[in-house]
């Protein structure tokens, strides 16, 4: 027994953590896959919610690491997102731990629903599909340009280019991302399933920049809600360590070893059982609470 738990408990929720880690990985939804079991464990919604926070920053970290070559030059956008990401996960965390705990389980639900239709609806993918054929254009007109030069010199024409070679400048941002994300972080602090999804969906509707920037840039914000999240949770003494170290282990495992084995599954196949499990975890959740 650890802190109350048996070897074979805390052994199944590392197990849960591994699922969560790979599913975070391949869709970006990993508490789809923590959050249920913590319930499961007879944990309360709060607690676990709280713990599920702390223990899937193991997803996180080698996302952030992983994504200092896109932000290269970017400090200062870097800086300024994380800062939202930060402040936005406080004051989430503040929200949940504020509110009385029947709120949070009358929410949960439709959290769930929203996250599940956002991993259905794709926007990494679309993002993805969108600067290749973009880039493809863009090579096609410039081979072309090359070919047909009117002066038979090649190469002398210039055009402009069709796709964006990094972000555009910070003064630019329209005004509606700011708020966009600043949304996405609250509810990363508050609840967090598919937030990443979210935050993606909405700095690639503002075009600020090509997709693996936007990605990053994602990454970022998500850790930054993540951790400050986190650190209130701590400190307000609502993080279950056990379960919390189990889980974090877990996802740390799953996420690690989710790209050799994403390589081999169909895309589509792995967001179709994701949606599907947010869509029975809803309906399970909903039938429940009311």
């Amino acid at each position: 027994m650890i802190a109350g738990y048996s070897i074979l408990t805390l052994l199944l929720v590392v197990l849960a953590g591994v699922g969560a880690g790979f599913v975070g990985y391949a869709v970006g939804a990993s508490s789809l896959i923590s959050y249920p079991a913590l319930l499961a464990l007879g944990v309360p919604p709060v607690l676990a919610n709280a713990s599920n926070t702390v223990g899937v920053l193991g997803t996180g970290f080698g996302g952030v690491l992983g994504a200092r070559k896109e932000l290269h030059g970017l400090h200062l956008r870097a800086a300024i997102y994380v800062s939202i990401g930060v402040v936005g996960g406080i004051l989430g965390a503040l929200l949940l731990l504020g509110l009385d705990p029947k709120v949070f389980e009358f929410v949960v639900p439709p959290l769930i629903a929203l996250s599940s239709a956002a991993i259905a609806l794709n926007p990494r993918g679309r993002a993805e599909a969108r600067q290749a054929a973009a880039a493809a254009q863009a090579q096609v007109v410039q081979l072309g340009l090359n070919e047909a030069s009117p002066d038979g010199n090649t190469g002398k024409r210039r055009s402009r280019p069709l796709v964006r070679t990094q972000t555009e400048p910070l003064s630019e941002d329209p005004w509606w991302v700011w708020l966009g994300v600043s949304c996405c972080a609250i509810y990363s602090g508050y609840f967090g399933a598919g937030a990443g999804t979210l935050v993606l969906a909405v700095l690639d509707a503002a075009g600020i920049g090509p997709f693996h920037q936007v990605n990053a840039l994602k990454t970022l914000i998500g850790w930054g809600a993540n951790m400050s999240a986190s650190v209130v949770f701590i400190m307000r003494g609502v993080v279950d360590w056990p379960l919390a170290i189990a889980m974090c282990l877990g996802c740390f495992a799953g996420s690690y070893i989710a790209p050799a084995i994403t390589r081999k599954i169909p895309a589509r196949i792995m967001r179709g059982a994701a949606v599907i499990a947010g869509v029975i975890l809803t309906v399970d959740l909903a039938v429940k609470t009311y």
